[in-house]
């Protein structure tokens, strides 16, 4: 979005969307962010012809402390905890280049994710989570989450002596390339004890990885989210973070799920407001009265957006209000903060989209062109649907027994 179209829309949405931080952290990482968008404007057009992560830019980011945003302070970050914030900080990176603000929200899921174990985990876990997130605020580490498998399932095994190796593939890890750490979903198997789920930690010199350069995606083409291979790695046994059952529902787990996800709403909030600004400002260009036809889609993108931002602000309010409150029932607080966040995801998901296609009708034909932004743009929001939790058909099953309470 550019900075006039943020002004003029954030009257309407201060009090209902995506506008402001909500605390001091959150405004030092806007401040921060603010450096790097006249960079992610300039080279956002090759990054998307060539598919290639701004490896330069993310060094910088890493020196600048940009990437220890949600470490806390004390352990030599930002100490950014609002949900909100991250969302806001990567809806304004989303409306210069879509696919650095994925790989952006790797790693700043992960400090979250991680400050969590640090103070609520496996007390053998505990160090490591704190460890890694001191060299996370110390610039010395970029980790990111190895979620989806390319063929079968990822298995961490332990052998008879505790030691661990992990086997499979990961494709779709944003930010692999630079990344010195992996946190990955596997399924843990060992002799005489039922299968469970867990996450190992790995390190990217770890023996048997391999970081593929396979990346040619449709969208979010600077995003660098590449394939990685596991090949008997080894794990040290206080690295693997433990999970549930699989195949067995855990609600209070849906808790952890949103906050290392819910975030990521404001990518596709940020590409809808930057595929608006860019309509309006060819409007204008254009001069003259619009026909009805062209008023009446521009109000339609502006309902849409309001919908988008108070929808998404709402669900990150409830996420940040309940994400540190372990008092109360934890499988009912795991549903209360998941299910907003899927509302305000199915609603992402269409009407990003429809804002985008929108705007580029009003534009015409020469938005379809590679060259011209709001191609990128448009091949960048499509991604929203395919992330997890959940997609659409698996979110429509969640929602659908909310509302029938099966």
């Amino acid at each position: 979005m550019t900075e006039a179209s943020v002004h003029e829309h954030s009257g309407v949405l201060a009090d209902n969307g995506l506008c402001e931080p909500k605390t001091p952290a959150g405004r030092r990482l806007l401040d921060l962010l603010e450096r790097y968008l006249p960079t992610l404007e300039a080279e956002s057009r090759e990054n998307d012809r060539e598919a290639t992560l701004p490896v330069s830019l993310f060094d910088r980011m890493r020196k600048e402390g940009a990437l220890g945003a949600t470490v806390p302070e004390d352990l030599g970050g930002l100490g950014v905890h609002s949900l909100h914030d991250v969302a806001l900080a990567l809806a304004r990176i989303a409306g210069r280049d879509a696919g650095v603000a994925l790989a952006l929200h790797m790693q700043f899921s992960r400090g979250l994710t991680l400050d969590f174990e640090r103070r609520h985990g496996a007390p053998s876990t505990r160090p490591f989570a704190e460890d890694l997130l001191r060299q996370m605020g110390a610039g010395e580490a970029v980790i990111c989450g190895a979620v989806k498998d390319v063929r079968g399932t990822t298995v961490l095994t332990r052998a008879a002596d505790g030691s661990y190796r992990l086997d499979g593939r990961k494709t779709l890890v944003s930010m692999a390339g630079i990344a010195t750490h992996y946190v990955v979903s596997a399924r843990l198997e060992e002799a005489g004890a039922p299968v469970r789920l867990a996450a190992p930690v790995v390190a990217r010199t770890s023996p048997g990885l391999t970081v593929l350069d396979n990346w040619d995606g449709m969208g979010m083409r600077s995003s660098g989210s590449v394939d990685i291979v596991f090949d008997g790695c080894p794990v040290d046994r206080d690295r693997v973070l433990p999970r549930g059952e699989p195949g067995v529902r855990d609600d209070a787990a849906l808790a952890g799920q949103t906050v290392s996800s819910i975030a990521m709403l404001g990518i596709y909030v940020g590409i809808a407001g930057a595929a608006r600004g860019i309509a309006v400002a060819e409007l204008r260009r254009r001069g003259g009265a619009p026909p009805a036809g062209v008023r009446t889609t521009m109000a339609g993108i502006d309902a849409r957006l309001f919908a988008l931002h108070t929808a998404v602000a709402s669900a990150l309010t409830t996420a940040d209000r309940l994400a540190d409150d372990l008092s109360g029932d934890l499988a009912a607080r795991g549903r209360a903060m998941m299910t907003p966040f899927q509302y305000a995801k199915l609603l992402v998901n269409r009407h990003a989209v429809d804002v985008v296609d929108d705007c580029l009708t009003l534009v015409g034909g020469v938005g379809y062109s590679n060259s011209h932004p709001l191609a990128r743009l448009y091949r960048d929001v499509r991604a929203g649907g395919f992330m997890h939790p959940y997609n659409f058909t698996d979110g429509v099953d969640y929602l659908s027994e909310v509302a029938l309470g099966r």
